[in-house]
């Protein structure tokens, strides 16, 4: 059985067809990449995944659990965490703080009036800040922190409600090639010390190419390609989709940051 599991998956918006019959799976500790051409439906796939939508037809199930019809909550309790494009963070609160309240969250006592939240599980989290690097920044408030360490912060917060899947939009956007690296290289030692897996879109083709172990290609709401990055790299018709001439910029194959146009759904 597949980690996870994601069979015939439909959803139209009138006449458009968003995602149009998907089917693929992953392994647990995988790390996974989407990518495609603008309009592809790789942000409608992603809310299908954690529940922000429902599917018009096909199943989703993790570890054989379906997870069609359950709330983004629902899902996030059984063990799948997501990171957006842009950082989620409470910018006035200090890394310390934005880790306590997901742990807070985590253990149902988000709105509890007996304890004081500055108290919650202080070690755990500073653990959680340790892993991804930030323990020396705790008690500094996220506006203050640069982008980089933002990221950091909001990996930490995924991490703190153990998700065995962790799906992440963009987790590079807006950084320059070495944060981009530092933090994909953070990603990959921490999927691998959990066994977690990890499904990330991603414009960056050095990012894509560089840190993923199967690349998805998405156009027109359908999955036209699925490999190693070397596979997708010689894919005939990803090279067709995404230049339209049958020809790849240098860009693809990351030794430049890739054109935005190539993320934009």
């Amino acid at each position: 059985m597949n980690f996870l599991e994601v069979s015939d998956l439909h959803k139209s918006y009138g006449g458009v067809r968003a995602v149009d019959g998907v089917n693929f799976s992953m392994a647990a500790g995988e790390l996974l990449a989407l990518i495609g051409p603008n309009g592809a439906g790789k942000s409608t796939l992603f809310n299908l995944l954690n529940g922000q939508l429902l599917p018009d037809q096909g199943q989703i199930r993790l570890e054989g659990q379906s997870l069609n019809g359950l709330a983004p909550r629902e899902i996030w309790a059984l063990g799948v965490g997501r990171t957006f494009q842009i950082a989620q963070t409470f910018a006035s609160l200090t890394a310390l703080e934005n880790v306590q309240m997901v742990l807070l969250s985590a253990s149902h006592r988000l709105f509890s009036f007996w304890s004081r939240a500055a108290q919650h599980q202080t070690g755990r989290a500073m653990e959680l800040l340790a892993q991804v690097g930030m323990q020396d920044q705790a008690a500094r408030a996220c506006s203050e922190l640069a982008y980089g360490d933002v990221k950091r912060v909001e990996l930490a917060l995924a991490l703190a409600s153990d998700p065995r899947l962790l799906l992440m939009d963009e987790p590079t956007a807006g950084m320059a090639a070495p944060e981009r690296h530092a933090l994909m290289t953070l990603v990959r030692k921490v999927a691998a010390e959990r066994h977690m897996a990890v499904l990330f879109t991603e414009h960056s083709m050095d990012v894509v190419f560089g840190f993923a172990q199967r690349v998805l290609v998405l156009s027109g709401g359908k999955i036209i390609a699925d490999g190693d990055p070397q596979q997708i790299q010689e894919h005939e018709q990803v090279r067709q989709v995404y230049l339209g001439t049958g020809q790849i910029a240098p860009s693809f194959f990351g030794e430049t940051n890739a054109p935005r146009s190539l993320a934009n759904r």
